[in-house]
């Protein structure tokens, strides 16, 4: 599967965690990430990760074209409720993409927990219909 990864920055050490905690069933897919968020979790996992610019320079709008491609099949987007960003429309756009393409979303460390575990049990499986270039690492 294509696992996105994208974190604002009060959310970057959760997902960071996340991810060391989760390393295990994360280390069977394909990963990509907006620059910071990848860089943090490739150097605290030793996962590889395909980095594009960072969010407020377009890294965000990056993962969407991939979303928009029903290329990505599972985002993580550890959001700030709390604390509104200058480029937050951008958030709504990629998770109105994620309905638009049917591809499950976590915007919290709680969702994000239930499709991690999800993903490891085969629940997921049916993206590799939906997606048949997504495959698994092997």
């Amino acid at each position: 599967m294509n696992i996105a990864l994208i974190a604002h920055d009060s959310k970057k050490e959760l997902l960071t965690q996340f991810c060391i905690a989760y390393c295990g069933i994360l280390s069977h897919h394909n990963i990509c990430a907006t620059g910071t968020t990848g860089r943090l979790v490739e150097d605290a996992t030793g996962l590889k990760i395909s980095r594009f610019l960072s969010g407020s320079q377009g890294g965000d709008q990056q993962i969407a074209s991939l979303i928009q491609c029903n290329e990505i099949d599972l985002l993580l987007f550890f959001r700030d409720p709390l604390n509104p960003k200058p480029h937050e429309p951008n958030d709504y756009d990629i998770l109105r993409l994620c309905d638009v393409h049917s591809i499950p979303v976590a915007t919290n460390i709680a969702t994000a927990e239930s499709l991690i575990m999800g993903l490891e049990r085969g629940d997921l499986d049916w993206r590799n219909i939906v997606n048949p270039k997504s495959g698994n690492k092997q």
